[in-house]
């Protein structure tokens, strides 16, 4: 075994080893904000009435959606969603067709710039759904996307 090799993974072991023992890592407080019930919603209405508690929303021209017009492979699909709605409390992602809808939701800080993007998988061809959570009510936004070979169906 080469000495790098060697001195790198004693150094990986005893650094995770450490954040273990302090707790640093634990597997509870990653996992804290899961949201079993709006995850496992099989319609878009279940998935906001489990994750946001209400299916009232009102479309708005300050939320953005960037998505491809087709997408060629469904397994990988970039969605980025952008508000500049103020006070921010909640962004999510929804891909209206797949079997549980709701992919992704984002809890950004105050003071931070209210953009997420992320890849998400897709089944078929159907809407994609950007849902902003600001001051208890519900703006959204949507994009059609067709996707061609792939997915998640």
């Amino acid at each position: 075994m080469k000495r790098r090799t060697f001195m790198k993974g004693g150094v990986v072991t005893v650094v995770g080893g450490s954040a273990v023992v302090l707790g640093l890592l634990n597997s509870k407080a990653a996992f804290a904000a899961w949201n079993e019930k709006a995850f496992s919603s099989p319609s878009v209405d279940d998935a906001l009435k489990n994750g946001f508690g209400s299916t009232e929303t009102q479309d708005s021209d300050q939320v953005q959606i960037e998505a491809p017009d087709v997408a060629a492979n469904g397994a990988m699909v970039q969605i980025a969603v952008d508000t500049q709605i103020p006070k921010v409390e909640t962004i999510a992602i929804i891909s209206e067709k797949n079997s549980r809808p709701l992919c992704c939701t984002f809890r950004p800080g105050p003071g931070v710039r209210s953009k997420v993007k992320i890849r998400i998988k897709m089944g078929k061809t159907s809407d994609v759904i950007g849902v902003v959570k600001a001051e208890g009510k519900l703006y959204t936004a949507r994009r059609s996307v067709k996707v061609t070979a792939g997915g998640c169906g």
